[in-house]
């Protein structure tokens, strides 16, 4: 069977993509014989280099106009989806919120030694789990020793302009084929899957997919 190529855009600081990924590894236990290529793709949520961190709970409760208990309760929510997911969201209300482009960056570059995935989702851990910043150095750092890749080469990457060209490119080409939430998943370059959809759907969309790309 011809391999199902993913692309799914993402933002590291958006807990509907760690759920969205989660919610699809569970799909995919369910086709095993459906093969998969996954490819993470960049998007920002604060898209502004200059952004100041502030504690999420009022930022967010800013965004959408809702009251701190509102906000409040739907971070607890998604707590409790990711627990049955078995993510660790603990640090949801302890975060700040961060531009992400450097750990976009960083993982353009981890992908390019076959340990993308490994490093968002240690990504992910670092900002829901434990409510630390992605975008400090040391914080970054500290996700690439953690999946076995070498901090000095991952540093050299940050004190330069390596991949930002390709981030912002990407996140370009994507923003103007009308991806302008996340997370999205993109199916072999043809189909769009919008949202953290339960297994099922996800599943169901899957199949149907790699039977009509198959020869027959």
């Amino acid at each position: 069977m011809t391999p199902v190529q993913i692309d799914l855009v993402s933002d590291i600081a958006c807990p509907w993509c760690a759920i969205g990924y989660a919610r699809l590894q569970q799909a995919l236990a369910q086709l095993p014989d459906v093969a998969v290529n996954l490819t993470w793709r960049a998007f920002e949520l604060n898209p502004d280099p200059h952004l100041v961190p502030e504690p999420i709970l009022p930022a967010l409760c800013k965004k959408y106009g809702v009251s701190e208990q509102q906000m409040r309760a739907n971070q607890q929510q998604l707590m409790h989806i990711a627990s049955d997911l078995g993510l660790d969201f603990s640090g949801m209300e302890q975060r700040l919120t961060c531009n992400t482009f450097d750990a976009h960056r960083l993982l353009k570059w981890a992908a390019s030694v076959g340990k993308q995935t490994e490093l968002k989702l240690a990504l992910f851990q670092a900002y829901f789990g434990q409510g630390v910043s992605v975008n400090q150095p040391e914080v970054l750092l500290a996700c690439v020793a953690q999946v076995g890749l070498p901090t000095a080469d991952a540093q050299r990457v940050l004190e330069s302009t390596d991949f930002a060209e390709q981030v912002r490119s990407e996140q370009a080409h994507y923003q103007q084929a009308g991806i302008h939430s996340v997370p999205a998943f993109v199916i072999n370059q043809r189909y769009l899957i919008s949202g953290a959809q339960d297994a099922a759907t996800l599943a169901q969309a899957l199949r149907q997919i790699a039977d009509e790309a198959s020869p027959s």
